[in-house]
């Protein structure tokens, strides 16, 4: 069994205005890079054999971060990356909310198969970042590795798991640079 640490990278402007990133690629601010040196205090005392990381730069620079600290090799993965938000990208909740009500209001009920416009649904994204972490668990059966992603990304993580509906996965997105620890089989 492989032991997952899935790190949601560092805090980027975007964190901070409140606008969906999705696949857009912002990179992390001082705050971000400073949240990735602080994590690596917290995982020094574990034996990583390999970091996986989103090939977006958010995710790609909070793995550097932490490779330099602990020298863990980093192979990117584009399967990491969040989900493509489509025309949502940019946009904050509220600008979303009134220019897809209706739509916005389905995904309320059943987030889990509902394709955002222009994106990705919540299952395709699941079936993405689970692919990679088969692969990843085969290549590296018994080891910790970190996984740096996203937070919707490492939530559908999160509900397979645990055995949570993909429905709940925005209620699961972890908080920048929090570790959760997770077995994979």
């Amino acid at each position: 069994m492989t032991h997952l640490c899935l790190i949601r990278h560092g805090q980027t402007n975007w964190n901070l205005e409140g606008r969906y990133q999705g696949q857009s690629d912002i990179s992390l601010n001082s705050l971000g890079r400073e949240q990735a040196y602080k994590l690596t205090l917290q995982l020094e005392k574990y034996k990583f054999s390999a970091i996986f990381s989103s090939d977006l730069d958010r995710a790609k620079e909070t793995a550097e971060i932490i490779s330099s600290q602990l020298h863990v090799p980093i192979y990117i993965d584009p399967r990491l990356r969040e989900i493509n938000q489509g025309e949502w990208e940019g946009l904050r909740i509220e600008e979303i909310k009134k220019r897809y009500k209706g739509y916005f209001d389905r995904l309320l009920v059943d987030s889990s198969e509902i394709q955002l416009p222009g994106g990705e649904s919540i299952s395709e994204v699941s079936k993405r970042v689970n692919s990679a972490l088969n692969d990843i668990s085969k290549q590296f059966p018994d080891a910790n590795i970190i996984i740096s992603s996203h937070g919707l990304s490492l939530a559908t993580v999160i509900c397979s798991v645990e055995g949570f509906p993909l429905m709940q996965a925005f209620q699961k997105i972890p908080a920048n640079t929090t570790p959760v620890w997770v077995e994979w089989n």
